[in-house]
């Protein structure tokens, strides 16, 4: 692995993977089943939040049950990956990361999407090869992308500060910040821009843009 320069660690959905229509078309679909008024890509940007059930309480205005969340987050889930098999990748991502590999500097994939349905997908897209690590969420963890941002750094075994956090969502960057290492956010994902600019770590709109200004972290 290289010794110089910055490694990046790349999230997966609404980041490398373009799914934010897939992720709205399958919660209108499970808000359908579950008699909710259906939402727009604006509003849910407005109000999406980790955990989840929070953005839920955004919606309803209380939490759901822990019987309704059960209820809810299957059928979330049994319409996203319907859909999700047919999403591509963001515009420029296939390019900027097999450059990236040739230029020698490492890179890696760290989602909270079930290893077992992450790695296949990525497969499919022809990038796994561009990673020097890949990470999706293991069956038994129920930690959040904090957790999970600990063991890959572990795994990775390297400093904090060789690391930029490239996502396009809050979460991303409070895990970066969580051990220590930088992030930059992407607006084509599930938040809207003045929500992600509220965490204060640099926000971008292009996934090209966000490798550039990686590089020029401190």
């Amino acid at each position: 692995m290289g010794k110089h320069g910055k490694h990046l660690v790349w999230d997966w959905n609404g980041t490398l993977l373009d799914d934010t229509g897939a992720v709205i078309g399958a919660t209108n679909a499970a808000f359908a089943e579950l008699g909710l008024a259906s939402i727009t890509l604006e509003r849910y940007r407005e109000l999406y939040t980790v955990p989840v059930p929070k953005f839920y309480e955004r919606l309803l205005g209380r939490l759901p049950t822990d019987e309704e969340w059960l209820v809810m987050d299957g059928a979330f889930h049994r319409h996203y990956w319907e859909r999700a098999v047919g999403c591509g990748l963001t515009e420029g991502a296939s390019e900027l990361l097999a450059a990236r590999q040739a230029s020698g500097h490492t890179q890696s994939l760290l989602s909270l999407a079930p290893h077992a349905r992450l790695i296949p997908l990525v497969r499919e897209h022809g990038i796994e090869e561009r990673f020097v690590r890949v990470d999706g969420r293991p069956d038994a963890s129920n930690d959040g992308k904090s957790g999970h941002m600990v063991r890959h750094l572990a795994a990775l075994g390297l400093p904090a500060d060789r690391i930029v956090v490239i996502g396009d969502a809050a979460d991303d960057a409070v895990a970066a910040l969580h051990v220590g290492a930088k992030a930059v956010l992407y607006t084509g994902g599930s938040h809207s821009r003045t929500s992600l600019e509220r965490v204060g770590v640099p926000v971008v709109d292009s996934l090209a843009e966000a490798v550039a200004v990686a590089e020029e972290l401190a």
